[in-house]
């Protein structure tokens, strides 16, 4: 059985191919048009498809529109229409208003007619939109490889929802309950992070700036804006005013604020840690009220503030749960995984257990399209015999090496095909990364990848999950090791650790194994292949950004340039 998955509701807009119960291919639209998050979230685009990421995964599954048995629409507009309530703090025309509403959904309803369009056939009932939740839970329970689980979805919002708990056993999801609009812990993410001065989609930021604050500060203020129960978290409205551009209350409570590129004060790192605090409690009530509710030894999550690795590893270590699961895409783009795989198996009926945490399900180049990017930049690339051992002693000489192999990446982590590697050792790796390098702010911290077998020895990794092999875990080092690896360490002296198999990707293991014979350090400090930009898709995408940055060595494949 054949099905394509596809997301394009909101933003992160992506595609998949589900063959037979596998993930085939999967990849977000951004990679090839260049645009982050590939469009802006309006209620006039729901029907924009991700095009370009059809017709890759179409091609690399060897499928055309007429071997597909079914497409799978992450969002259910009968579900939006009946459940979402309209906000009386909204704006005309815009989300949450009686006007945007009509447009919204007048949107949604012309996406079967384009899929028919751009793929040149008839769907008819092949064609289902299944809820945006239910696609997030899906692309979490059906890879983790549990027999059965609780399942916690959190994020901005699906059709009126805003938090997802559900259970998973052989091939079937169940919904237990949901927490809808405007109770939303993602969009309280979004609206501190433009009161911050970022913008809705950096709370990777807010969670960098957390570990510089004192959650105390505003540990009070903060219950006015997101309530803790027991159990169960509420907003307040007219606080949060999600759709609306102003921040009079927030600003009531929380001072000025900041501007566009002003300094960032200390009651901003406050801010911060209040809400990395709150946002801690909140999912650990939920955790709670899940294992009660299901009894399962087993936790999947996913939704957006599921990449919130500080949160992840504090759910991980209370062991409320025995094991945890996140896939590599538990945002937005990874509800394209999600439908497929939901409707792949409401129609088989049956499942066979394996985990399928493979992040590499992107495009690939061939030698000659590897020579021809190279020829086509004006320059001159020298094959190596051993790319590997040849990144690693650019490395340890303190070169900034772009390392561009296989399959891209699905999901926001470069996890070793697309990154931009440097020698965790030097301390001013971090800012050179930070300024000269990815344009960006100072206090962004760094992600190291080690050997799996030596994680231990580096790191305490705390309970054991196959998600450590995706960087969505906080760990901190050991107290031995910290003035070894200063580059990947945060002012907490925790990272977002990424366990290396050789199973998993033998090219980057066999690098970083070169690296540590050469150091006695066994990981390397990794980043995303991009500058102001999304990760670098293709062989001309990084040339590029090799060519505008201080980026020091370029491999791609077994060919490598040198600045």
């Amino acid at each position: 059985m054949r099905i394509l998955g596809i997301n394009s509701a909101y933003h992160e807009s992506s595609a998949s191919i589900i063959v037979d119960g596998k993930i085939v291919a999967a990849v977000e639209e951004e990679r090839f048009t260049r645009r982050k998050h590939a469009k802006e979230a309006s209620v006039a685009n729901p029907n924009e498809l991700p095009e370009h990421s059809i017709r890759f995964c179409l091609s690399y599954a060897g499928l055309t529109a007429a071997d597909l048995d079914g497409v799978a629409y992450s969002f259910d507009p009968s579900l939006r229409k009946s459940k979402f309530k309209l906000d009386s703090l909204s704006q005309p025309g815009d989300w949450g208003s009686a006007e945007g509403e009509k447009i919204f959904l007048s949107k949604l309803s012309q996406i079967p007619d384009a899929v028919d369009k751009f793929l040149g056939r008839k769907f008819g009932d092949k064609f289902s939109f299944i809820p945006h939740h239910i696609a997030h839970a899906a692309s979490t329970f059906y890879p983790s490889g549990f027999d059965d689980a609780a399942i916690l979805v959190v994020d901005g919002i699906g059709e009126s929802g805003c938090t997802l708990l559900a259970c998973g056993n052989g091939p079937n999801i169940t919904s237990l309950d949901e927490i809808h609009y405007p109770h939303s812990i993602g969009f309280i993410w979004e609206k501190l992070s433009k009161y911050l001065g970022f913008s809705e989609y950096d709370a990777c930021k807010l969670m960098g700036l957390a570990a510089y604050g004192d959650p105390a500060v505003f540990r009070k203020d903060f219950q006015r804006l997101l309530q803790l129960g027991e159990s169960r978290y509420a907003v307040d409205p007219s606080v949060a005013r999600f759709r609306l551009p102003n921040f009079d209350q927030i600003e009531a409570l929380f001072g000025p604020v900041r501007a566009d590129n002003g300094p960032i004060l200390e009651h901003h790192h406050n801010v911060a840690a209040a809400l990395q605090e709150a946002t801690d409690e909140a999912l650990l009530g939920l955790v709670r009220e899940l294992r009660t509710l299901t009894k399962s030894d087993n936790l999947c999550c996913a939704g957006g503030v599921a990449l919130n690795c500080v949160s992840n590893s504090v759910i991980k270590e209370s062991r409320i749960f025995s094991k945890i699961y996140i896939p590599t895409a538990p945002h937005d783009a990874g509800t394209a995984v999600g439908a497929a795989l939901h409707l792949y198996y409401s129609r088989s009926g049956q499942r066979s257990l394996f985990a399928d945490n493979n992040p590499y399900l992107g495009p690939e180049f061939s030698d000659a399209d590897i020579m021809t990017a190279f020829q086509e930049a004006g320059l001159q690339a020298q094959r190596s015999t051993d790319p590997a051992y040849d990144a690693a002693t650019m490395i340890a000489d303190g070169k900034v090496v772009a390392w561009f192999q296989g399959r891209m990446e699905f999901g926001p982590r470069a996890l070793g095909n697309r990154s931009l590697l440097a020698d965790p050792r030097n301390a001013s790796a971090r800012e050179l990364l930070n300024v000269k390098v990815k344009h960006r702010e100072e206090f962004r911290p760094f992600a190291p990848s080690v050997l799996a077998e030596q994680a231990s020895h580096w790191f305490d990794l705390g309970e054991a999950s196959l998600s450590h092999h995706s960087m969505l875990f906080a760990c901190p080092a050991k107290q031995d090791r910290l003035t070894s690896i200063p580059a990947v360490l945060h002012k907490d002296h925790s990272a977002r650790v990424q366990m290396v198999s050789r199973d998993s990707n033998p090219d980057f293991h066999a690098l970083i194994t070169h690296f540590s014979d050469m150091t006695g350090v066994p990981l390397v400090l990794n980043t995303s292949f991009n500058d102001s930009e999304p990760i670098v898709c293709s062989p001309s995408d990084a040339i590029k950004t090799f060519q505008g940055t201080a980026i020091d060595a370029l491999f791609i494949g077994d060919m490598f340039v040198v600045r």
